[in-house]
């Protein structure tokens, strides 16, 4: 179905994460509620609903992204990607604290120790 010049422009450009409902969100939702687990594609398709001959396509295109790894004939959540939702959640935690303390944090206090990430993530 076509969509209007507006509707494309408000289209996410973020390639780092799949659209919800997608076949790439199901079996990455499946993989990170099991990161220390690693799966063969039909155990995939059987936990995820998605179907089988769709699995082993969407799981190259999720590890040419690094969200997953894969030594055969098995697929796991990549370490990279366990990485980054656990800092995620403990910034959210600190955050959380932070302001239940009444003391929000300020740029001038953690903008010395900040570190990009996209320095730290090796070339593959």
């Amino acid at each position: 179905m076509p969509i209007t010049s507006d509707e494309f422009e408000e289209l996410s450009v973020d390639a780092g994460e799949p659209a919800a409902g997608t076949n790439a969100d199901r079996i990455l939702s499946f993989l990170r509620e099991h990161p220390e687990t690693a799966y063969t594609q039909s155990e995939i398709a059987a936990n995820t609903g998605v179907k089988s001959g769709s699995v082993g396509p969407t799981l190259v295109r999720l590890r040419e992204r690094g969200q997953v790894d894969h030594r055969e004939p098995y697929w796991r959540i990549s370490d990279h990607e366990q990485s980054v939702d656990a800092a995620g959640e403990h910034a959210a935690a600190t955050l959380t604290e932070r302001e239940e303390a009444d003391h929000p944090p300020q740029l001038s206090e953690w903008e010395p120790h900040a570190v990009d990430p996209r320095t730290l993530r090796d070339d593959e």
